[in-house]
């Protein structure tokens, strides 16, 4: 392969099967892989809404998988200003995305600079909502006496 660089995304709240999926494969198609970690402004500007887990905490959670060699926050959705910054060959995303006009977008964009935008496997039946919904299910189920 010779020195591939992968770059993939995500807020990463709540860390759960469905992102490691993501990131292992990505990791097993490149040499060296970055990982964006979303901040909490980004995300509240984003959703909506806080992350359950602060900013601080998901990066530390990232960093200590093994097959991300080097995490940096992702402060805006301007994936072609983050690869004037970490000029990546591959980009990597979640199936969920492919087709969509944000993502056809981003194809369009990268084409002339040769950056190949992969579309992982989306693993379904869980997400970091999913898991949230559970967890007040369930509280509201068991509220603490």
């Amino acid at each position: 392969m010779g020195n591939v660089i992968g770059y993939t995304t995500g807020v990463y709240d709540m860390f759960h099967i469905g992102h490691l999926n993501v990131i292992r494969r990505a990791r097993e198609l490149c040499d060296y892989l970055i990982v964006g970690v979303s901040t909490d402004e980004l995300v509240i500007k984003e959703k909506g809404k806080r992350p359950v887990i602060p900013y601080e905490e998901r990066v530390a959670i990232v960093e200590a998988i093994k097959y991300v060699d080097q995490v940096v926050p992702q402060t805006d959705k301007n994936k072609y200003g983050a690869w004037e910054k970490y000029h990546f060959d591959k980009m990597f995303v979640g199936s969920d995305w492919q087709g969509t006009p944000q993502w056809k977008h981003y194809e369009e964009q990268f084409l002339p600079v040769g950056v190949e935008i992969v579309y992982l496997p989306h693993t379904d039946g869980i997400s970091s909502t999913q898991l949230t919904s559970i967890i007040k299910q369930y509280l509201d189920e068991h509220p603490m006496i």
